[in-house]
């Protein structure tokens, strides 16, 4: 015989070894951080004989098993199989458990199955989210794809706070049927659970209302629109009639549901009001004329709270609205009301007499408290801006504080509960980069994204105070926003920031380690094909 060589012998060895060894483990990158990660060794392999496999589920767990179907079929050509009974191998597993917290969700990846455990089917959907961002890229833009390798890893997770929001104004400029499924797909990409629509304004009546035909047909449509900001110049084009009629809102309503996102709807009271009152001059103090604003600001010209039929009015709108959304919200704006009007107006001042009022901020807290114990015969509670705190407004009321924290930390600490919107951390009309003459036209204002990441929504509250701070939101003003893609660059990635700023508590937040995955979610952003600010791909890492 011949003697083998030993260096051949070690040869052997090491391809033998290398050819037995598993694949190398690759990082989990989500956002919005979970709460517990941890990874192990090996990788499931997704394929189009995987199945989902519902082991105990809800009445609505359908729309998210058909997300995940969905969403593989991209790559794979077919959907998934959805299926109901006992746990299996090459399947994901989903388990609806409603003794865990309904948020909550615990994704367990091993070579033979995935196992998707949560309080709800909600949750359900947030571990789908997350599974996702373990998915290729490629799978969003459809590349072909036999096997999609998922690493093992044991994620336990839920989020800090329950209402994680971003406001959409289609008043000042207005975005499609399409374009608003868009944005609900981004924000159910970042976990975001509330799509706050503003709907109201002086520059456009958007929501159709069958008892108040005209506000369509006249408030969803103004003569032109200025140019730059203020400037006294215009661009002499009509902009509208654009309005979204019920069907069009029932559909998005539905869109929203099937991703597990509330639709809350904004009806401006008492300011912001010219769009209504070019429809119905009657429902001012001077009785106009009036017109759809054609410029942007505060104005003088507001809803006349001495005449009883405004309220007729506004109860006519809030009933058809009531009955449309399926939230048990309504916002009712509340903001930026000046009351010189109210001083002159025999009306107004009567009504003061009548309620014992001496000053006219107290016709606005009567307004609030009216509509508000409206609202409530409808199952409805009311969301209003930081202003609502001006009067003795009820307990019951959701403060949104955008002046800032202050107002916020006060509702909080009166007993309120609150969602935090300060606008130098949550505007995202606001510039994100500097110098602003490189950037999109937009209102002034800097918060770029670490700004929006350093965001502690309960800092300086005592625990008691901090649990009235039930959420967070972003909101989107357009006066300066003209397209859905200028939309999407100020969105995003602010929105990635936001979004974990609303789940990760604030003790595993690191913005250096956002930093690195944020930039991993851009490369998901533009396989999607949403158009994003990339400021922060030239950014350096660091431990601040």
């Amino acid at each position: 015989m011949k003697k083998i060589n030993l260096v051949s012998i070690v040869v052997l060895c090491i391809i033998l070894l290398a050819g037995c060894a598993g694949e190398p483990n690759q990082e989990v990158n989500i956002i919005p951080q979970p709460q517990s990660v941890a990874v192990e060794d090996g990788g499931f392999k997704l394929s189009p004989k995987t199945v989902i496999n519902v082991v105990q589920g809800a009445e609505d767990l359908t729309p998210a098993c058909t997300f995940l179907s969905t969403l593989t079929e991209k790559s794979f050509g077919t959907p998934l199989k959805i299926e109901k009974g006992a746990a299996k191998s090459n399947a994901v597993n989903i388990t609806v458990d409603p003794s865990m917290k309904a948020d909550a969700y615990e994704l367990t990846v091993s070579e033979n199955a995935i196992h998707i455990q949560g309080g709800s089917s909600k949750a359900v959907f947030y571990a789908m989210q997350s599974l996702r961002q373990m998915m290729p890229v490629g799978m969003e833009k459809g590349e072909k794809m036999n096997k999609i390798r998922i690493q093992n890893v044991r994620i336990q997770d839920e989020p800090r706070l329950g209402y994680r929001g971003t406001m959409l104004d289609v008043c000042r400029h207005f975005f499609t049927v399409d374009e608003v499924k868009t944005f609900i797909d981004m924000l159910a990409l970042h976990k975001l659970s509330v799509f706050h629509w503003h709907l109201t304004d002086d520059q456009g009546w958007r929501i159709e209302i069958k008892k108040y035909p005209e506000l369509t047909r006249i408030g969803s449509q103004r003569k032109q629109t200025v140019i730059g900001k203020n400037t006294g110049k215009y661009d002499g084009k009509p902009y509208g009639p654009y309005f979204f009629t019920q069907e069009e809102i029932k559909d998005v309503i539905q869109y929203a549901a099937d991703r597990y996102i509330t639709i809350i709807p904004e009806i401006e009271l008492p300011g912001h009001a010219l769009a209504a009152l070019a429809t119905y001059p009657e429902l001012g103090c001077t009785g106009g004329p009036y017109e759809v604003c054609q410029m942007w600001g505060v104005f003088p010209e507001v809803f006349c709270p001495g005449n009883e039929k405004t309220f007729e009015f506004w109860e006519g709108v809030l009933t058809e609205v009531a009955e449309l959304f399926p939230s048990d919200i309504i916002h009712i704006g509340g903001d930026e009301c000046p009351r010189d009007e109210w001083k002159k107006c025999k009306k107004c001042q009567a009504r003061m007499k009548k309620e014992n009022m001496k000053e006219e901020y107290e016709l606005q807290n009567y307004v609030v408290h009216r509509i508000e114990s409206f609202l409530k015969t409808k199952g409805k509670r009311i969301i209003g801006w930081d202003e609502i705190l001006e009067g003795d407004v009820s307990k019951t009321a959701i403060v949104m504080s955008w002046r800032g924290k202050s107002g916020g930390i006060a509702g909080a600490k009166r007993g309120n509960e609150v969602i935090m919107v300060p606008n130098d951390y949550a505007y995202f009309d606001y510039y994100q980069a500097k110098p602003v003459e490189n950037e999109p036209f937009g209102i002034g204002g800097y918060v770029p994204v670490k700004k929006v990441y350093s965001l502690d929504p309960t800092e300086g509250l005592t625990p008691e105070e901090a649990a009235k701070i039930i959420g967070v939101q972003a909101n989107l003003w357009a006066e300066y926003i003209t397209t859905f893609s200028h939309a999407q660059y100020m969105l995003l990635p602010r929105m990635a920031a936001l979004s974990e700023v609303a789940w990760t508590p604030q003790a595993r937040r690191d913005y250096s380690g956002f930093l690195n995955r944020a930039k991993l979610l851009t490369q998901r952003y533009d396989a999607l094909g949403y158009n994003f600010a990339k400021h922060i791909l030239q950014e350096p890492k660091t431990n601040e």
